[in-house]
């Protein structure tokens, strides 16, 4: 018998495509939200004796989300995670009330664990600019070498997520002095390129055995095919060890270490939240990190005096 009815399954495969379609939702946020509800409608299925149909769905109580959720803890399941799961539940659940016309209060007003959210650990600047130079040092192969650095400057100087920076094509190079990127969600941003990120690229494009054609991708791994993100953070991996910086020193902190070193200079946070490509500016405020005594400095040059 199947955990799953099939009602369940097509009103849960036309909610994906809605998200898909509609929202522009990526297939790894997609493929993240079949499992969870996938797994809480199984649940449901085994907690009540028999596959939910949708009108068994509109019964759900406050009783059984406290028996999922307690299951889920007994799982091992950490808060963070569990207010995830919990999120895409309620976003199906709000649909399917629309769509079917009934009252989802139980499953709406049910509360998500507390965590602490986890700040990211930007690379102060100067371990940024020795990692940029230790980068090169990682692999023998001289082209080898300058595409790491071409890749981890790409990813500090202009901000990019390493799926971003990785899927970058010879259409792009030479770079140019502002790069079109579309992000998470399918928005699109424009990101200026700064001088040594530009060099950084030509260098290794002066190098790199393969033709870097328009459609094919700039970075290559050694056999010619696209590089793959592992090699980059086992690249990073290397490097922060032989510095002694902490295992936070991933190529995703240079997204951060980006944000946060534009706004120590005086940036505006709003210019890096598009730069950045956040929905929110709340999601940009815990990518940066600056202590208080610099951003008073930035405050007393900026602010208007009288």
């Amino acid at each position: 018998m199947s955990l799953v009815s099939p009602a369940c399954r097509d009103a849960l495969a036309h909610w994906l495509d809605t998200r898909r379609a509609l929202e522009g939702a990526a297939e790894n946020t997609i493929t993240a939200y079949r499992g969870d509800v996938t797994d809480f409608l199984a649940f449901m299925t085994l907690h009540q004796g028999s596959p939910q149909g949708l009108g068994a769905l509109e019964r759900i109580g406050v009783a059984d989300m406290r028996s999922w959720m307690a299951r889920l803890r007994g799982d091992g399941v950490g808060p963070r995670s569990l207010a995830r799961k919990l999120s895409a539940v309620k976003s199906f659940y709000r649909w399917l009330a629309e769509r079917e016309g009934f009252e989802p209060t139980a499953v709406l007003s049910t509360r998500a664990p507390k965590f602490q959210k986890k700040l990211p650990r930007p690379l102060a600047e100067d371990a940024a600019k020795t990692l940029l130079e230790t980068v090169e040092l990682q692999h023998e192969t001289p082209w080898v070498a300058a595409r790491d650095v071409a890749v981890v400057t790409v990813l500090y100087g202009c901000g990019l997520r390493i799926s971003e920076a990785l899927g970058l094509t010879g259409a792009e190079a030479p770079l140019p002095a502002t790069l079109r990127i579309t992000g998470k969600g399918g928005k699109e941003r424009v990101v200026p390129v700064i001088p040594a990120a530009r060099a950084a690229v030509e260098r290794y494009r002066d190098l790199c055995p393969y033709d870097l054609a328009a459609g094919e991708p700039l970075f290559r791994g050694v056999r010619g095919g696209a590089l793959s993100p592992r090699l980059i953070q086992g690249v990073m991996a290397k490097t922060r060890m032989q510095l002694g910086l902490p295992a936070t020193a991933t190529p995703h902190a240079l997204r951060h270490s980006f944000a946060t070193h534009l706004l120590a200079a005086g940036g505006d946070l709003r210019a890096i939240q598009e730069l950045l490509g956040h929905a929110s500016l709340s999601t940009t405020q815990a990518y940066t990190s600056v202590d208080t005594a610099r951003l008073m400095e930035v405050y007393d040059r900026a602010h208007p005096r009288a």
